[in-house]
């Protein structure tokens, strides 16, 4: 079924509200029962928002990163599991949106996400060399026309839940480990046997279990590029980029609370500055930064695309770097911020103003590739580029 249609992107923000009203009723309950977010992904899949990175001739909407990145922050007002997830599926989908656009089977299947509304994961780590995507142990073998893969993969986001998963691996079993390819296997292709449990402290919906993953497909599954183009060109910017939208999201949220419990306390001392007021016009202005910082990055995304030389420079890795980094450090202080000026009934669980879920989910943007991994990656660039200081870019 060819649903491509002329969507402007009001509509889209319209639809991903309406979701976050469905997510944001079930967030407490996916938060402290640490349950895949069953219900809001339904309403992605009801509005039809699993596809809308995919090209209108192949049944999609043809949505920029831009407006997804808007999506993920709408959604993460309500829910951050529910706009990680949806930022995670968005990340792998460029994948083949960037990348599989000119294959033999890539192009059906993105007819098939687009006519199911099918839900992506993502298989990067591995036991053994944990978040570093860019090398692999495991290989994939291929006989013939069909191949099969191993992997003792540590995390695979809500894998349990997912229709296919992308997943990378060697190119074969004599290739150096970052010799790397991406595989599309869909969910009657393979087998996940659970070897690790996501309790953690935040992000408890994504249901990040460790799995082993035993699967084989046609060969043709195979994006036909080498995943170190892939993730030059697409994967790792607008992972950066969409996961800071879902963090801005989450400190937007923590800010509009705050703010609601001054305004609350303004309104019993008519004439008076209430308590945090000083506090609010401070997060805000921190709060801008962050917003400032993903624009900028988003804007640079969407001027480098055109030119594949640009995607791949130390210039543009360093930006997309560097996006993620403050991002992910400055969302902590605002939403600490929002915890003093809502004092304990922003400490407590269960009112207007809580913000323990806020607080514990912010916890996992600095470990999201490690800003660490991410810093020392930074730091090598740098010693052979130069920083750019221009305001013009």
């Amino acid at each position: 079924m060819n649903v491509a249609v002329a969507i402007t992107e009001d509509s889209l923000s319209l639809r991903a509200g309406r979701v976050a009203a469905v997510a944001g009723a079930h967030a407490d309950a996916v938060d402290s029962e640490g349950r895949f977010p069953h219900e809001a992904v339904a309403a992605l899949r009801k509005e039809r928002l699993l596809s809308i990175q995919i090209p209108p001739e192949l049944g999609g909407e043809g949505a920029s990163i831009t407006v997804i990145a808007e999506l993920c922050s709408i959604l993460a007002q309500a829910c951050a599991a529910t706009a990680m997830v949806f930022a995670m599926h968005q990340i792998k989908l460029s994948s083949l949106v960037e990348h599989g656009a000119d294959a033999d089977w890539h192009p059906g299947f993105m007819r098939r996400i687009s006519a199911e509304q099918l839900l992506l994961a993502s298989a990067t780590t591995e036991g053994g060399i944990g978040g570093n995507l860019r090398n692999s142990i495991c290989a994939i073998v291929v006989n013939g026309d069909r191949c099969r893969l191993e992997k003792d993969a540590t995390v695979i986001s809500y894998g349990a839940h997912a229709d296919a998963i992308l997943i990378t691996s060697r190119s074969n079993p004599e290739a150096a480990t970052s010799d790397q390819v991406l595989t599309v296997f869909l969910k009657d292709q393979y087998s996940l046997t659970r070897t690790v449990e996501w309790d953690t402290l935040g992000m408890r919906g994504t249901c990040s279990d460790g799995f082993l993953f035993k699967g084989e497909a046609p060969v043709a599954q195979i994006v036909p590029k080498p995943f170190a183009e892939i993730a030059a060109q697409s994967m790792l910017a607008v992972s950066h980029l969409l996961w800071s939208g879902v963090w801005y999201g989450i400190a937007a949220d923590a800010v509009a609370r705050a703010q609601a419990f001054v305004r609350a306390a303004a309104r019993k001392s008519p004439g008076a500055s209430p308590p945090g007021a000083l506090r609010l016009a401070e997060v805000s202005s921190l709060l801008q930064v962050v917003r400032s910082n993903v624009v900028a990055g988003l804007k640079a995304y969407e001027e480098a695309k055109a030119d594949a030389d640009r995607l791949s420079s130390i210039a543009f890795a360093v930006a997309m770097n560097n996006v993620k980094i403050a991002s992910s450090e400055m969302i902590l202080p605002i939403i600490n911020h929002a915890m003093l000026m809502c004092g304990i009934l922003g400490y407590k669980n269960g009112t207007p103003y809580s913000l323990g879920r806020h607080l514990r989910d912010a916890h996992s943007a600095q470990l999201m590739i490690s800003n660490d991994r991410i810093l020392g990656h930074t730091s090598t660039m740098l010693l052979i580029h130069k920083q750019d200081t221009s305001l013009l870019g």
